[in-house]
């Protein structure tokens, strides 16, 4: 699930997490791969996969339903959706139902270019558009940030965009929501992948894993490994885990390290969380990421993009002497510089970094850490089978929520809304 390359920066502040865990899925049933037209294709994914349950969106009153409400079911035509990016894969029920209730348009990939796709919405050409559906991260960028000059091309009729992907730094939520467009990500799709990838990073920087694979594929520093390795790893038990971060996914990583691994659970978020949900995940608050930090065996970054850069060359003097760092929220976190430097002069143990400042590119400093100090990997850790199939089916659910008047699955913007 790579980020776009389209979207290198922030353009929003941080808005609250949810504090929900990902809803529970079901037992294993079989996907169906029928296309919109009709016809069977085979996917490159296993037979089963387990398909992601979302609250019905027809069964709790949206607050905002005077204003928010496009009739569905009145004479007349149907709403329409905009479909940017490729066809429906994974849900064609859903999908059956989605368009028995609007009428989606889905511009070619051509249209869909920042040129052509500004000079489109220009003339109208689909008309008074009641929503925007974006059901894939590789496809439906093409038209870049959706900045001030974008959004404002955008006809009043659009209530909402539901989109793939935990992260929107790539479009300007408050202005979508002071034009009145509820922005719904598809977090809650991605938080069991993200939190199962961070469990395996967080390993990797108390066994030393990037040491240990590199050296496997070295005949002469096989046996060099086996015998140093020891010295390098630590057992998971009893060490402090800090999250910056406690929604869904920070929750989720708690709930894993803390049950699983007998971690200590401490986190730090804008928001405190509520004092069952502490009790729960056995998780300690902290009042300021230094303190947080400073008490930390291994940091988790997993907090919006729009946090800002908060592991720089300052915070990173608060770290205990030997401690982790892992990565899998935004590389617009962290000062890359700062963490070469503090890797080169052994005040870190070790870095796991799933996400990177300049996606495609990896910083070259951290470069010459890979393969000892430092696990770095591609922006994987939300790619899963499952995941998309839950970004298809998120996106329609919360199209159909809004526009039939009932409440967002998952918005992100409602602060903003006018």
């Amino acid at each position: 699930m790579a980020e776009p390359t389209n979207t290198p920066m922030p353009t929003a502040p941080p808005t609250p997490r949810s504090g929900s865990p990902v809803p529970a899925l079901p037992t294993t049933t079989t996907i169906s791969t029928t296309t919109t037209s009709g016809q069977q294709s085979l996917t490159s994914s296993p037979t089963t996969t387990r398909r992601p349950q979302w609250p019905n969106p027809h069964s709790q009153a949206h607050s905002r339903a005077t204003s928010l409400t496009v009739p569905m079911h009145s004479p007349g035509p149907r709403p329409v959706v905009l479909h940017i990016g490729d066809p429906v894969k994974y849900n064609p029920e859903t999908y059956a139902e989605f368009s028995t209730l609007f009428d989606v348009v889905r511009p070619s990939a051509e249209e869909r270019a920042r040129p052509a796709f500004m000079a489109a919405l220009r003339e109208k050409r689909w008309g008074d558009f009641a929503a925007i559906f974006r059901p894939f991260w590789g496809t439906g960028g093409e038209m870049g940030l959706w900045d001030a000059e974008l959004i404002a091309l955008l006809p009043e009729s659009v209530r909402v965009f539901a989109s793939a992907g935990a992260g929107f730094d790539w479009a300007d939520v408050k202005l979508l929501g002071e034009k009145g467009i509820i922005y719904c990500n598809s977090g809650l799709a991605a938080g069991e992948a993200v939190a199962d990838f961070s469990v395996a990073l967080i390993i990797s920087t108390f066994r030393a894993l990037p040491y240990c694979i590199t050296s496997a594929s070295k005949p002469g520093t096989f046996q060099a490994a086996h015998a140093q390795a020891t010295a390098l790893s630590h057992n998971l038990r009893g060490h402090v885990l800090g999250l910056v971060g406690f929604g869904n996914i920070g929750q989720q990583i708690a709930r894993r390290c803390g049950a699983g691994f007998g971690m200590e659970i401490t986190y730090y978020d804008v928001e405190r969380k509520s004092g069952a949900v502490e009790a729960a995940l056995h998780a300690r608050y902290c009042d300021g990421l230094e303190a947080l930090l400073r008490g930390a065996d291994c940091v988790v970054l997993c907090a919006p993009s729009g946090a800002g850069r908060i592991i720089n060359a300052e915070s990173l003097r608060w770290f205990k002497p030997g401690a982790r760092l892992v990565n899998v929220a935004r590389g617009a976190l962290v000062d890359e510089d700062a963490l070469a430097d503090a890797l080169e002069q052994d005040r870190l143990s070790g870095v796991a970094l799933d996400v990177h400042a300049d996606e495609p590119a990896v910083s070259e400093k951290l470069l010459r850490f890979a393969g000892s100090k430092a696990l770095l990997t591609c922006h994987n850790a939300g790619g899963t089978v499952e995941t998309h199939v839950g970004f298809e089916e998120l996106c329609m659910r919360n199209i159909m929520a809004v526009l039939s008047g009932r409440e967002a699955i998952s918005p992100v913007n409602l602060q903003w809304l006018k």
